[in-house]
This record gives C-alpha cells, sequence and structure tokens, in this order.
C-alpha cells in the first residue's frame, strides 16, 4: 500500500497494513524520535474516551443532517466515523435528531447525553459535558457576491460556452471523470477538474449538486494555512518569526523558540499524541490529536498548553496540535487588525474568489476548528486550488503574498530527515511520487478521500469528494484518474 492511499484509510488501521518496507521506515522513524525526544511527561486529554468519542458521532450526524443534507441512516453507516468508531457507536444510543432545535442527541450507558445543536453559518458544534449553551454567540455571515446564477466562473456558476482548449483530450477528460466514481463502493459524491482555471469537467454523486457542501476533513488544514498567509500579507507575521502564542510567553519557556514554519510545518515538536503516529499506543489514553475535535474544550487553550517532545524543526509529525495553534494565530492576528474573526474569513478570502457554500465549524469557545470541521461544495474547493495555481493572485489582486505559495508547496525539512518527503506547510506533497501524478504536484487532503490537487505542471486542479466509508475504493480511483488526466491535458511547456 502506497503512503498517501494509507492516508485514505482509517488511522487506527494504517500501520498493521503496512507492507515491510513501510514497517522498517517505521522502525526507523520511532528510532529516530526516541534518540531526539525531550524529557517532557505525557498528561492524556481528560473525560472519558466514550464520551468523546459520542461527542464526535453527534457532531458528524449534526452536520451530515443539518448541512449537507444527508439521510441519518446513510450518514450513520457512511459518514466520517472516524472520530466515532463503528464499536464504540454500538455502546451507546441511536442518534435522536430533533428537526425543529436541530440538535443530535445520544446517550450513554450512563446516562449522559452529548448533544450536538445547528448554529446557522457555523455549522454544528458539540455542547460541553453537562452543558445546555455555548460560550460565545454564533454570527450570521453575508455572502458580498454577485448572484451566481448569471455571473460567469469563477466568480458564478456560468461556465464558458467556448470550445474546449485544443490540446486537451477531452475524451480521456470523460473518461477520468467516471473513472473518479467507479467502482460505486468507493462513494465519490463530487469530481471537479478545472484547466489554466476553467471546469472541463465535473459529476456528482446522487443528491449532491454542484452547491451542496460536503465533509472535507483535514483540507481545512491548508485552508488554515491560507488564512495565516493572508494576514503575512498584511504584515501581521513572517514565517520565520517566533510564534507570539501567548501561553509561551513566559520566562523560560522554550517553547517560544518555535517558529510560525514549524507550526506550519508540523514539526512544532508539541506532545500530542495522534493515532497517525508511528509509535501510538492505544493504552496510553485518548488521542489528543482527536480531543481537538471531540473535547468540547477550548481547543486553542488546550493545544498551547501542551509541552514539548522534541525541539521544533527536527521531527516531523501528523498532529491536530499544529493547526489548531495556526488557527489560533488567526485569531490572534485578525483581533490585532481590529476586524471581526468570525466573518474575517469570508471577506479576507471567500467574497474574493466566489467562494459561497463554504462552512466552517467551531468549539464552544467559538474557535475555528478547521483542522476538519468545515464543509464546501466541490467547485468552492477548486476555487481555492486554484487560486494557489495562480500563485495567490486573483483577477489581478494579490490575496497571498509572494513566495507564499512556494513555501507551502516545498518540502518541510524535519519530514525530509525522518525519510517521508510528503509535507509542505499544512499541505500535502507528492514528493515520493506514491501517486501517478508529478512528484511537484501538493494537495489538501482530508480523511475519507478528500482531496483537491495543484498540478502546476499541467495547469489542472482537481477535486475529490466523498463519503468517508468509500474511502480505499476511492484512493484506487482517485489514481485511475490521474492516470487519465496526465494523458487528456499536456505538460506545459517550460
Amino acid at each position: 500500500m502506497n503512503r498517501i492511499a494509507s492516508f485514505f484509510i482509517p488511522a487506527l488501521l494504517l500501520w498493521g497494513c503496512l507492507n515491510a518496507g513501510a514497517q522498517d521506515l517505521r522502525s526507523k522513524l520511532i528510532a529516530r524520535a526516541a534518540a531526539l525526544e525531550l524529557k517532557t511527561a505525557y498528561k492524556a486529554p481528560p473525560g472519558d474516551a466514550l464520551s468523546h468519542n459520542t461527542s464526535g458521532y453527534a457532531k458528524i450526524m449534526c452536520s451530515a443532517v443539518f448541512i449537507t443534507g444527508l439521510k441519518p441512516d446513510f450518514a450513520a453507516e457512511n459518514v466520517g466515523y472516524f472520530t466515532s468508531p463503528y464499536a464504540e457507536r454500538a455502546k451507546v444510543g441511536k442518534p435522536v435528531i430533533d428537526y425543529e432545535k436541530k440538535s443530535v442527541s445520544i446517550t450513554l450507558p450512563n446516562g449522559v447525553t452529548r448533544t450536538a445543536i445547528y448554529v446557522g453559518d457555523a455549522g454544528c458544534v458539540t455542547l460541553p459535558e453537562g452543558s445546555s449553551s455555548l460560550n460565545y454567540k454564533p454570527v450570521t455571515i453575508s455572502r458580498n457576491l454577485p448572484d451566481p446564477a448569471t455571473t460567469p466562473w469563477p466568480m458564478g456558476d456560468v461556465l464558458s460556452t467556448a470550445p474546449m482548449p485544443a490540446e486537451v483530450d477531452m475524451a480521456k477528460v470523460t473518461q477520468a471523470i467516471n473513472a473518479a466514481f467507479e467502482p460505486a463502493e468507493a462513494q465519490t459524491a463530487a469530481f471537479v477538474v478545472t484547466y489554466k482555471g476553467r471546469i472541463i469537467g465535473e459529476r456528482y454523486g446522487e443528491g449532491i449538486t454542484k452547491d451542496t457542501p460536503l465533509e472535507s476533513w483535514s483540507m481545512g488544514k491548508s485552508l488554515s494555512a491560507t488564512f495565516l498567509g493572508i494576514l503575512i500579507g498584511k504584515g501581521v507575521y513572517t514565517l520565520d518569526q517566533p510564534a507570539p502564542i501567548p501561553q509561551w510567553q513566559g520566562k523560560g519557556d522554550e517553547r517560544a523558540r518555535i517558529r510560525i514554519m514549524d507550526i506550519m510545518h508540523m514539526s512544532s515538536g508539541l506532545r500530542c499524541r495522534a493515532p497517525q503516529d508511528p509509535d501510538y499506543d492505544p493504552a496510553l489514553g485518548y488521542p489528543d490529536h482527536l480531543y481537538l475535535y471531540t473535547g468540547g474544550a477550548n481547543s486553542f487553550d488546550y493545544a498551547a498548553s501542551l509541552p514539548q517532545q522534541w525541539l521544533p524543526n527536527t521531527v516531523g509529525r501528523y498532529r491536530n496540535c499544529d493547526p489548531v495553534l495556526t488557527n489560533y494565530l488567526n485569531r490572534l492576528g485578525i483581533e490585532k487588525l481590529g476586524q471581526p474573526y468570525h466573518t474575517f474569513p469570508q471577506r479576507a478570502l471567500f467574497d474574493k474568489i466566489g467562494v459561497r457554500s463554504m462552512i466552517m465549524e467551531t468549539d464552544p469557545y467559538g474557535n475555528f476548528l478547521t483542522q476538519g470541521y468545515e464543509f464546501a461544495s466541490g467547485r468552492d474547493w477548486a476555487r481555492v486550488g486554484n487560486l494557489y495555481l495562480q500563485d495567490g493572485v486573483w483577477n489581478g489582486e494579490r490575496i497571498l503574498p509572494e513566495g507564499f505559495t512556494k513555501f507551502v508547496s516545498t518540502l518541510a525539512p524535519a519530514w525530509v530527515a525522518d525519510g517521508r518527503p510528503i509535507y509542505g506547510g499544512l499541505f500535502w506533497i507528492n514528493g515520493d511520487g506514491a501517486r501517478p501524478i508529478p512528484k511537484e504536484a501538493y494537495m489538501m487532503l482530508g480523511a475519507g478521500g478528500q482531496s483537491t490537487t495543484i498540478i502546476p505542471s499541467h495547469d489542472l486542479v482537481v477535486v475529490r469528494l466523498g463519503h468517508y466509508k468509500g474511502s480505499q475504493a476511492g484512493a484506487k480511483a482517485l489514481d485511475k484518474a490521474y492516470s487519465l488526466l496526465m494523458e487528456a491535458v499536456p505538460e506545459k511547456k517550460k
């Protein structure tokens, strides 16, 4: 099984499915990390694991029903169960969906009920255990955009009727789109392909349209990077500065040396256990990586309180603490500018590039959880991908600073040192050639087979969204579609 394909399966199965070569890499990763480890203590997240899993279950069901519009039985069977595995779901009651209050409640064996509520433009939020309300007031987000039905793509949805580019083999493009949906077990929900910014093909699953917001999971990490890039462009931060996290500013706190680029490279070195860790041991308690979704806590404060496991920029690990801290920096930076935190993403980015469907969910304290709690349509992810394909420039306006797209698409030093040339600045990179696309291609990836792939050498952006249960078949289908697209679209002349 190749590296990125393994990303599409439930994380707890990851290392058990690897071949001998990958097992050797795992052993080397563990040994190298152990040699560099600092003598700091680990403390597992507070609370009961079953309650956390049930919190995740309630949130997933709430979002699936009230954002995407899926039927409850379908959602329970097919959507995002890595935060609430089947075995854990079997221990609790059936989700109770209140369509009037727009809430989902699930009762644990001890009588405790975990509830997620739909709060409009902030999507669904799980209430803290024992609480009946949020710790902030959600806001309504206006979208200052023209009518999409009468506005040309990409600012609207009217597609060009001009002949397709002569250099593109449209028959192959059609084959690629169809391949992305085969077999049915892939559960592909949306597939969108753009060439030089123009949609050259798209298809949607049953009940899904071009406007349907779909689970996107960790593609949101790349979105978090994008907002930080905007703040860098406004002069709020620089990549090489020590991250101004308030909790790290005490006398002698070694974490004050962690740079913003270290956080974005997933190499801050913080102790934040994740199921993707090569030495992950479930016996040590509920993983921090998932707690930052399901804990019902102040996620920013929790991530900022974690101790160091390694010095920054030495070990690369895929852990949610780093994108959560990126989001923390985003909030601090937006508030430093004196701008409203919850409406900033729409004003500073989405209104500028035609995005209308994006819903970014929060923790109960109003902090964006775009390490994975966000929903958007296939077309809107294609718009974000094309912002990167165009080097951060849209309609002549530079939205991302010069050099930022290069930064996110360049391999992170600590990951290279680990022998895994696969990660950049909150973007994945095909640096090991695991996918049948150029090694320079870079990707927003999310659990369950969600992906937005930027292929600069071919002027392509490819979006694939699907229901979580189809992830393994979906990964194979996507590889076939990639191969056909590489045949369909010529490499641009250098």
